[in-house]
């Protein structure tokens, strides 16, 4: 009867092995509670977790106009990257418009993505009162805030998205939602 090569192999490596504890792989050093803190950006739809700052709905159209309409066009639609705005009420029809405010259930997330990856050549450069402003401006091209709307940490969680209802929760209910 032949044995196959790769238990042949295996049992040659185990008794070379004799036993020891393989040595973990040196990969760099424990990140320590500063660390994680400077990591830990994430905003929960509550608002804990957002920063202080604010910014109105006019600092953030002249912020798109500079930083964002090249990619992603006039008002939000019509660049080479993905729309941001419109498609309210769409879900629903056979094409639906899946942007923040057509789909994304809490303001939050908005200001969570945008802080964390906008703009692409330099994720994470804008400051706290320019994603508060870009924020306003893009909740206000499709009419969920006013035009002289400032958001800061109170005033975003309290935004109400139009599809708030259209998800199954996966954060625990909140007095505040």
């Amino acid at each position: 009867m032949c044995t196959p090569r790769w238990m042949i192999g295996g049992l040659l490596a185990l008794a070379l092995a004799g036993g020891a504890q393989a040595e973990a792989p040196k990969l760099g050093v424990p990140a320590g509670p500063a660390l994680i803190k400077a990591w830990d950006i994430s905003i929960a739809p509550d608002g804990s977790g957002l920063p202080p700052g604010r910014g109105t709905v006019a600092q953030g159209a002249l912020l798109f106009q500079e930083k964002c309409a090249g990619c992603h066009g006039p008002a939000g639609v019509g660049g080479a990257a993905d729309r941001l705005t419109g498609g309210v009420g769409s879900l629903a029809s056979p094409h639906p418009i899946k942007t923040a405010a057509s789909y994304w259930p809490f303001a939050t997330t908005l200001f969570d993505y945008v802080r964390r990856a906008m703009p692409i050549p330099r994720p994470e450069s804008l400051s706290n009162d320019e994603v508060y402003a870009l924020c306003a401006y893009l909740l206000s091209v499709d009419h969920i805030v006013g035009a002289n709307t400032t958001l800061d940490a109170v005033t975003l969680p309290k935004v109400r998205m139009p599809n708030r209802d259209g998800f199954v929760p996966l954060w625990p209910p909140h007095k505040a939602w």
